[in-house]
């Protein structure tokens, strides 16, 4: 048997995406031990975009990459859990907002904590000087990237 060719290099967006997934999981793993173990990656992903002053569904479908209906329904979801809740938006009678609730405040806090753990074990791995490069330039792509910076 002859000897297996290289793997190419992963590009970046799949590195990036293997980070997000890796900080995901963690904070999904924190919030189970907490006692928010009813709340699914997709809800999480979905209340993660949620604005201190709501979101309105169809921002947080465009955000999110799915349709309204399954924004809707997940917001449901989340709502019955006591996640979130719906106001009318201040802004248009018409329309109504998603903002966090107080058990959602409360995952938000653990999920938090969670957060600033897996960054310190990147940057105790990087070095501050790696780390504070690495940020530097996933701010740049974030920049040309996201459009709800």
């Amino acid at each position: 048997m002859g000897a297996r060719p290289q793997d190419p290099a992963l590009n970046l967006g799949v590195l990036c995406f293997i980070g997000s997934r890796a900080v995901e999981a963690r904070v999904l793993a924190a919030l189970a031990a907490a006692g928010f173990d009813d709340l699914t990656p997709s809800q999480a992903r979905v209340a993660a975009r949620v604005g201190p002053e709501g979101t309105r569904i169809g921002d947080l479908a465009d955000q999110a990459l799915v349709t309204k209906q399954t924004v809707t329904a997940t917001v449901d979801r989340l709502e019955r859990a006591g996640y979130v809740r719906r106001a009318p938006d201040p802004a248009d009678a018409r329309a109504r907002l998603v903002l966090m609730a107080e058990r959602g405040l409360r995952a938000i806090a653990v999920a938090r904590v969670a957060e600033a753990e897996v960054e310190a074990e990147w940057v105790a791995r990087l070095g501050e000087k790696q780390a504070r490069q690495l940020r530097s330039a996933l701010e740049q792509i974030r920049e040309i990237a996201d459009p709800y910076a």
